[in-house]
């Protein structure tokens, strides 16, 4: 369970969420315009960034949390995998997901390489283990940041912009991943893409002029989306399935 209490965000003195109060029981869909402030919300949630007001993750306030523990509960997977070592192999890579568990100055554990390797395969890129980072595609890179995410073994996924990079194939491979992780985890959805948050099917917040609107239903109205969207719409249809 999350919950916002009075949150607001600025960027060098310019307000881009106001006043925000929201609790979310279950998964959830981030959507909105450029510049809405979709990616500000998840970051803040995740304590990437400064805000007022306050969150709740489980009726504990995130800023309590340490580094190592907020770790534990949040798994941050951005739009775009930013490569600082261009030698890391995949393995090494999403045994980073571990790095919260490590005890200092040791080594992983075989049980940190076990939960590595599960998960690599998991995501179909046993294959690619020992392959760099630099060398995947972009779709082969999103699957390596999941694994990584899951190695964490966190109660909350937070997906910022999965498929913006990918091309539709790539798509819908990640959509079907992201679907299925609903059954062992919370998930938080930031997109665009529409086909993909009707297809995950989450409840809605949309931000909208500093603000969040909550959408249990009926979102995908084609009335509702011109008047949030201000362009016409006719009947949405899910390419996922």
């Amino acid at each position: 369970m999350i919950e916002l209490k009075s949150l607001s965000c600025s960027y060098d003195n310019e307000s881009i969420l106001r006043d925000i109060n929201l609790l979310v029981t279950s998964h959830l869909s981030i959507l909105g315009a450029n510049g809405s402030g979709k990616s500000t919300l998840s970051r803040a949630i995740c304590s990437l960034i400064e805000y007022d007001g306050e969150i709740f993750i489980d009726r504990v306030n995130v800023k309590n949390l340490s580094h190592l523990e907020r770790a534990k509960t949040l798994s941050y997977i951005p739009a775009k995998l930013e490569i600082y070592d261009s030698f890391i192999t995949v393995q090494d890579f999403v045994l980073l997901g571990r790095f919260a568990y490590k005890k200092s100055f040791f080594e992983y554990s075989n049980e940190d390489n076990k939960i590595a390797d599960k998960n690599i395969n998991l995501l179909g890129l046993e294959h690619l283990k020992n392959h760099t980072l630099v060398s995947l595609s972009s779709g082969e890179q999103q699957l390596a940041l999941i694994a990584a995410a899951l190695c964490q073994e966190s109660k909350i996924i937070i997906f910022d912009e999965p498929t913006a990079n990918l091309d539709p194939r790539n798509s819908r491979v990640i959509a079907k991943y992201i679907k299925k992780l609903k059954d062992t985890h919370q998930i938080i959805l930031i997109t665009h893409d529409l086909h993909l948050a009707c297809y995950v099917d989450n409840p809605i917040v949309f931000i909208k002029d500093k603000n969040a609107y909550f959408y249990e239903d009926g979102f995908f109205d084609d009335e509702v989306l011109r008047e949030l969207y201000g362009v016409e719409f006719c009947s949405l249809a899910v390419k996922y399935e």
